[in-house]
């Protein structure tokens, strides 16, 4: 059962994501999450450094797309601006929306990595995928409604793998 919870990578935040060490290991394209994985959940648009990780992505000749449970209204908004690919309502941790975005990109699922807060949406949708998975800490203390629910499970599977010696990451405060 862990074994499509366990992300390939843990970081604190998309900025430690290695864009080069990806592209060298054949990485082509990555699969985002949008709200508290590169905004908080209640931020409209990009930030500066989110709008210069966009950049860093295409300078490297790779391609994204965001996908997320969101609404069309939130994703576009937010996406339209930026000129990346969206898919919204995409009702993770169900395995067609990372597989359509891989299709989209033109990209194998071997070529693919999913960035994500979420261990079950965004980890457990990519894996069930076949495709890479990399955490990120959520960028916000908050959350929307449904999220909350989601938090207080991975609580207790980071907590059952922690102590179960699956897990060497701490859990942040």
């Amino acid at each position: 059962m862990f074994k499509n919870l366990f992300p390939n990578q843990y970081v604190k935040s998309i900025y430690e994501i290695n864009l080069t060490e990806l592209k060298e290991l054949g990485i082509k394209g990555v699969i985002t999450d949008l709200d508290n994985t590169l905004v908080e959940w209640d931020r409209a648009l990009a930030t500066t450094e989110v709008k210069e990780w966009f950049k860093t992505i295409e300078k490297l000749d790779m391609k994204i797309t965001i996908v997320s449970n969101n609404n069309e209204r939130r994703v576009k908004a937010f996406s339209d601006p930026e000129k990346v690919v969206y898919i919204h309502s995409a009702k993770k941790p169900m395995r067609r929306s990372f597989l359509r975005a891989s299709k989209e990109m033109g990209l194998k699922p071997s070529e693919v990595v999913v960035v994500g807060d979420q261990i079950f949406t965004d980890v457990l949708g990519g894996n069930r995928a076949g495709l890479q998975t990399i955490l990120v800490v959520p960028v916000a203390k908050t959350d929307g409604f449904f999220t909350r629910f989601n938090r207080k499970m991975e609580r207790v599977v980071l907590n059952q793998m922690r102590k179960k010696g699956l897990i060497q990451w701490e859990e942040e405060s």
